[in-house]
């Protein structure tokens, strides 16, 4: 007779960013783009979402960049800044020169939706609110779809909330897709309150202290 394995699952593993896993982050985050669904086809380029949401965080601040594993596989990150105008100099600075040849300036006003995403990326001080002064860290998570209401989200926000309290900030925001539901649900579970912003546009920002309580 056939014996029925019970054996679980190994747990996912949280270990910090390598260069190696590149890759891996860049299709997680072009699959979680659209609102959380996938965004595969949707611009002209595959790397646009990532190389405007993760590639920058992985050039700039790769102490801040943690990634899950199962099974020797990424199945998730979460990633961020400690410093907001600090990132926000440097994406200037640095990352813009680094993509010129792939994203020149976009007609004005944009044309296309393509033309939308890389007007952003021409304007990071876009992240620099006023009212989110007090949140100086930010942050972006993403896991695959099978690994989403596991309890792994909240472990990786913990993880950046430690490693941004160990860097200075005291407060850190996000800032989220209001029609992404499911995620203000995570974010409600986790502490985040929601911050006033003028014209939020589809984002509505929420934030936090970096504290964790003790257990």
């Amino acid at each position: 007779m056939e014996r029925t394995s019970t054996a679980e699952p190994p747990v996912a593993a949280i270990r910090r960013y390598r260069p190696e896993d590149h890759d891996a982050v860049y299709d997680i985050c072009v699959r979680t783009a659209d609102a959380g669904g996938d965004a595969r086809g949707r611009y002209a380029s595959d790397d646009l979402m990532p190389d405007l949401f993760a590639g920058p965080y992985l050039h700039l601040e790769p102490d801040l960049a943690f990634v899950l594993t199962q099974h020797g596989r990424v199945v998730g990150y979460v990633i961020g800044t400690a410093d907001t105008p600090a990132f926000v100099a440097g994406y200037r600075r640095e990352w813009i020169p680094r993509l010129a040849h792939r994203y020149p300036a976009p007609a004005r006003p944009p044309a296309t939706p393509d033309d939308e995403m890389v007007a952003l990326h021409h304007r990071p001080e876009r992240m620099l609110l006023p009212e989110l002064a007090a949140y100086p860290a930010h942050l972006h998570i993403d896991l695959l779809p099978e690994q989403q209401g596991r309890g792994h989200g909240r472990r990786l926000v913990e993880t950046f909330l430690r490693a941004a309290a160990d860097a200075g900030a005291a407060g850190l925001h996000v800032g989220m897709v209001t029609a992404n539901v499911r995620a203000r649900g995570f974010y409600d579970r986790l502490g985040f309150h929601e911050i006033a912003v003028p014209d939020p546009g589809p984002v509505t920002y929420l934030g936090r202290s970096t504290g964790l309580p003790s257990r």
